[in-house]
Order: C-alpha cells, then sequence, then structure tokens
C-alpha cells in the first residue's frame, strides 16, 4: 500500500519462559493507510494484542522480545529506532487505547493530570495552554462539565466515562495512528455503541488511521475498511471488509461468522461453534495450527502452508485442509 501509514512485516515476537523461547507472534504482516481502519480479530490467546504491543514495544520486560520483522512508520523502523526516539512515537505520532480504562488510569492521580501529562510531553507549551487542550479533549469525546471532571479521579467516573477519557489522552497529541485494543471491553452494549461511534466520527474529524481489535464480528463489518484474521499466533487471512464477509476462503474465518447469531435462527436452537481451543503457546505445531486444533494428523502439521494471494487484496493462509473447506470438521 502506497499511501500507508504503517506496515508491519514478517513479525515476530516471543516470550522467554522456563519452557524456552516460545514466539507468540509468528510473521505476522498487513499495513493500514491514512484515514483506513484495520480490524485484527480472532479468539483470545490468537495474538491480537501481542502484535499491538510489539508495534509500539510496550512488551512485558524482560521476558518479551521481537526476533525478527520490521514495522515500518512513517519510512522509520520501529523495531530499531532507540528508546528515547520511541518515547516521542509513542503518544505523540501513534496513541494508544488500552483494554482496561481503570487499570489504563492510575488512581492516585487526577483526570487533569493525566491527560496534561502526554501534552506537556509531546509538545512545547504551558501548563496553562496544555490545561486547556485537556479539558477541549473532554469535550471533544463528550464528556460533561469537563472543568470540573479534571479534578476527579478515575474511580469517582462510570466505565464509559473512564474509556472516553483513555479516548482523550491516546487522541490529545493528535497522532497519526490510533490503536484500539478491544476499547468497548466490559461495557454494556449502549455505551459500546458510543463509543464505536466516537471513535469513527474523530477519525474522520482527524484523518488518523485506525487499528481497531476486538472480537466482534459486528463491529469489524461496521466500522472496518480491512481485516486481518489471526489464528494462534498467525496471519490466515487477510481482505477488504465486504470482500471477506462475502468470500470467506479459511475455515477458521467461515467457523467464526457461522457463530454470529441471525435473525433467522430459529429461536432456543444450539448456536455454531468451532470444536476445540486455541493450543497453549509452547504446544504450536510448525504447520496448520487450525488442523491441530480439529485433531487431524499428517503431513499439514509438519509444514507452515503458504500465504497467498487469491484475490486482489485478499491472502489467505492456504492448507490444503482449511483453505476452502466447506464447513468446520470437527
Amino acid at each position: 500500500m502506497s499511501d500507508a501509514v504503517l506496515e508491519v512485516d514478517g513479525l515476530i515476537t516471543a516470550f522467554d519462559t522456563d519452557r524456552g523461547l516460545i514466539r507468540a507472534v509468528d510473521q505476522v504482516g498487513f499495513s493500514v493507510g491514512k484515514g483506513r481502519t484495520l480490524g485484527i480479530v480472532g479468539e483470545s490467546g490468537c495474538g491480537k494484542s501481542v502484535t499491538a504491543m510489539s508495534i509500539v514495544r510496550l512488551l512485558p520486560q524482560p521476558a518479551g522480545r521481537i526476533l525478527g520483522g520490521r514495522v515500518m512508520f512513517q519510512g522509520r523502523d520501529l523495531t530499531q529506532v532507540s528508546a528515547k526516539d520511541l518515547r516521542k512515537v509513542r503518544g505523540g505520532e501513534i496513541g494508544v487505547i488500552f483494554q482496561e480504562p481503570m487499570t489504563a488510569l492510575n488512581p492516585v492521580h487526577r483526570i487533569g493530570r493525566q491527560l496534561m501529562e502526554g501534552i506537556l510531553l509531546h509538545r512545547k507549551i504551558s501548563r496553562r495552554k496544555a490545561w486547556e487542550e485537556a479539558v477541549e479533549m473532554l469535550r471533544l469525546v463528550r464528556i460533561p462539565a469537563p472543568e470540573m471532571r479534571m479534578g476527579d479521579y478515575p474511580h469517582q467516573l462510570s466505565g464509559g466515562m473512564r474509556q472516553r477519557v483513555v479516548i482523550a489522552m491516546a487522541l490529545a497529541c493528535r497522532p497519526d495512528l490510533v490503536i484500539a485494543d478491544e476499547p468497548t471491553t466490559a461495557l454494556d452494549v449502549t455505551v459500546q455503541a458510543q463509543i464505536l461511534d466516537l471513535i469513527k466520527r474523530l477519525q474522520q474529524e482527524m484523518g488518523m488511521a485506525l487499528i481497531l481489535i476486538t472480537h466482534d464480528l459486528g463491529v469489524i463489518a461496521e466500522s472496518c475498511d480491512d481485516v486481518v484474521v489471526m489464528y494462534a499466533g498467525r496471519v490466515v487471512e487477510r481482505a477488504p471488509v465486504q470482500e471477506l464477509f462475502a468470500n470467506p476462503l479459511h475455515a477458521y474465518t467461515r467457523g467464526l461468522l457461522a457463530s454470529i447469531p441471525r435473525l433467522e435462527t430459529e429461536p432456543k436452537t444450539v448456536l455454531p461453534t468451532i470444536p476445540g481451543m486455541v493450543a497453549a503457546l509452547s504446544d504450536f505445531v510448525p504447520g496448520c495450527r487450525f488442523c491441530q486444533r480439529m485433531g487431524r494428523r499428517g503431513p499439514t502439521l509438519r509444514e507452515r502452508p503458504p500465504f497467498l494471494e487469491v484475490s486482489p487484496g485478499h491472502w489467505v493462509e492456504a492448507c490444503p485442509e482449511c483453505y476452502q473447506a466447506e464447513e468446520v470438521k470437527a
């Protein structure tokens, strides 16, 4: 993608464990352009959040490390820049909306101080001006009486209000890219819709690129331009959103789509599910990991399937057992 704000190519992230160095992200690649939204979807344990934290190098230390690949942002490889330069990028040029707002916010500092901290760190302005900009950001994310909320502590706000504060912090320096890691976790359905509408509106106003990590395929369909489907630390399918929903080619993608409740489904019928569960990191096979889940045996477990472009912009991990499978087999 020529106008890509971010290009991830062959990213490998691993963790030091008692059982040795174990890969959690295995040669992941994708790109996101200016003003576009890339959705990353998959079950828990598939490597979505680790991929996001690898981009901004916020992996748990000293266990987490990037073993290979490139993360090209505005012409710079973020895996190679110094810690000092990376601190200028994080919060300034790349904003992160973390998964759980109560842990993302410091409980012993007021909202205003936490908002102003990032503004003062990345921009050479006075504290008075930073205060005014922080109030304006709270107003922008539709928090009522923002001047009063500046003096509140996180525990004084509801879950939805805290999430709006986290969004305000991520956008305070007008970044070129925002990574939203499950921004609606633990919020009720009405508040979820408000938060997603808010992120979309702010993206349109600021022209930023957005990476949206979620479990919800409904959110993907509503909010994203392109989709990356991850399973067991790998990308198994990548396509424009309409193409993926109209023509899913990998058995895992089809299984995810089949599990969505539909209006035409008979009441009280059992929803389709994907059998089994994601294997532990230390148990991943070198070959097709979805075949591993399905309990299959043979050469597909030993050799990694090729990642092929089957139509313009539509890529799939072409395992002979999973690619274009008619259904997810137990």
